[in-house]
């Protein structure tokens, strides 16, 4: 594996995904970050696996696998290396890299929370927006009517402005002269 990769945040931001309600990254992923065969990842988990609970770490099911590769977030099974692949959330990236122990795991695990981090407070800024957009929309929703009104007056004026008007100034009464 190559040490020395440079990985920069949208590369790593590529290779995550919303599976089950969690934001995860693949098992094949994480070994190629961390610079270590994906079969050696394997291995320091199955030795190590009282520390990745289920929220930690999951296998994907032949479904979610097939979904993953019909939407090409995979590019084929082959991909994959032949077998359903190990997901792991935020969490389980952090105990990985103490898991592995190496330098580079555990600088690339700092860059990969990193990275979590700034798509949650990415999400949260969002959540900011829909909730100021939704205070709007009920805003003007209030306003359609009072719209729908002034419209209603316009149409009047403009049917009473049609309809003969007596002529305003002054007037002279043929009895007042005389």
């Amino acid at each position: 594996m190559e040490t020395g990769m440079i990985i920069n945040e949208e590369s790593i931001s590529s290779k995550i995904y919303l599976i089950r309600g969690i934001k995860v990254m693949l098992d094949k992923d994480l070994a190629e970050i961390y610079g270590v065969k994906p079969i050696r990842l394997r291995e320091q988990v199955k030795r190590n696996i009282d520390r990745f609970p289920n929220h930690f770490m999951f296998q994907l099911s032949q479904e979610e696998t097939d979904f993953m590769v019909s939407q090409n977030a995979i590019p084929s099974r082959k991909h994959l290396g032949g077998s359903l692949p190990y997901v792991f959330s935020e969490h389980g990236i952090l105990m990985l890299a103490n898991v592995l122990k190496s330098d580079q795991a555990i600088t690339m695990s700092i860059k990969i929370i990193e990275v979590f981090i700034k798509i949650r407070e990415l999400v949260l800024s969002n959540k900011d927006i829909l909730l100021k957009l939704e205070r709007l929309e009920t805003i003007i929703t209030g306003h359609d009517n009072e719209i729908q009104s002034i419209f209603t007056l316009i149409k009047q004026l403009i049917t009473e402005k049609n309809k003969p008007r007596e002529p305003i100034g002054f007037k002279l009464n043929a009895k007042t002269w005389v």
